[in-house]
């Protein structure tokens, strides 16, 4: 079944193409904490992560992100890796779900959006 998924789907984890091209010429570098795998091309600068699961750009942590984008070349994993002050710890994408943030002005967190001053009101004669 998973030869079969591999195939078709490609939201799930990797095809088969990715399979191969990482085989024959990616050289793992490192995981994450969810179970990512991060790859780079022996010859060449590009870098490729395969995701534990749905392809989810926003499961990659801030560390890896970095690195995925070339902003650093020093792995996560590396000892010599300094997380910033800023950085804070990865959280789920949770747009979409009944858990997403809505603001106050949203027809969606109450139901219905407040009135506020600027809104039109239609002439009538």
């Amino acid at each position: 079944m998973q030869f079969i998924s591999e195939l078709f789907i490609w939201w799930n984890k990797q095809t088969l193409g990715t399979r191969w091209h990482t085989w024959l010429h990616g050289k793992h570098v490192g995981s994450d904490e969810a179970g990512n795998r991060y790859y780079m091309a022996r010859k060449g600068p590009k870098r490729w992560v395969i995701y534990n699961g749905p392809v989810e750009a926003s499961a990659i942590p801030p560390g890896w992100h970095g690195w995925m984008h070339y902003r650093t070349d020093v792995l996560p994993d590396d000892e010599r890796y300094e997380q910033k002050f800023w950085e804070q710890p990865h959280q789920q994408n949770l747009t979409g779900s009944a858990k997403a943030y809505r603001p106050q002005s949203s027809t969606l967190a109450k139901g219905e959006r407040p009135r506020v001053s600027a809104d039109y009101d239609a002439w009538s004669p």
